[in-house]
């Protein structure tokens, strides 16, 4: 079963940097899309920031110019740097990936696939 594993959460002062890590593994073909998406407290979950198996990024307003996704196609990872850190960029921070998973049939199915989930708190 395909899983996607987060980490480099923590916590941080305003203007501060944090690097988040993302890995999938399992019985994966391809991967096509990945993401990172937020949940702030009380708030709904929200994109960050995605990138396109041709390498094409898109960032919400809020994070333009302060965080970078990247990823490394043959570890099957995606991460997301994040400078200049504010208050407000606390959350819970998820990985997302579309991809084609090789089923025990032999037959592969196309699945959106979400980590776990970690924190990020800024500290103002």
């Amino acid at each position: 079963q395909v899983q996607l594993v987060e980490s480099g959460g923590g916590l941080v002062q305003a203007g501060g940097s944090l690097r988040l890590s993302c890995t999938a593994s399992g019985s994966i073909l391809t991967i096509n899309s990945m993401a990172w998406y937020r949940q702030p407290p009380g708030k709904q979950r929200e994109s960050v920031a995605t990138i396109t198996g041709g390498d094409a990024t898109n960032y919400a307003d809020s994070v333009k110019g302060r965080f970078t996704i990247s990823r490394d196609n043959a570890k099957n990872m995606v991460y997301l740097q994040m400078n200049s850190l504010k208050a407000e960029d606390t959350a819970v921070y998820y990985c997302y990936a579309r991809l084609a998973e090789r089923q025990t049939s032999g037959r592969s199915i196309w699945n959106n696939v979400w980590g776990q989930g970690t924190q990020v708190t800024v500290s103002s």
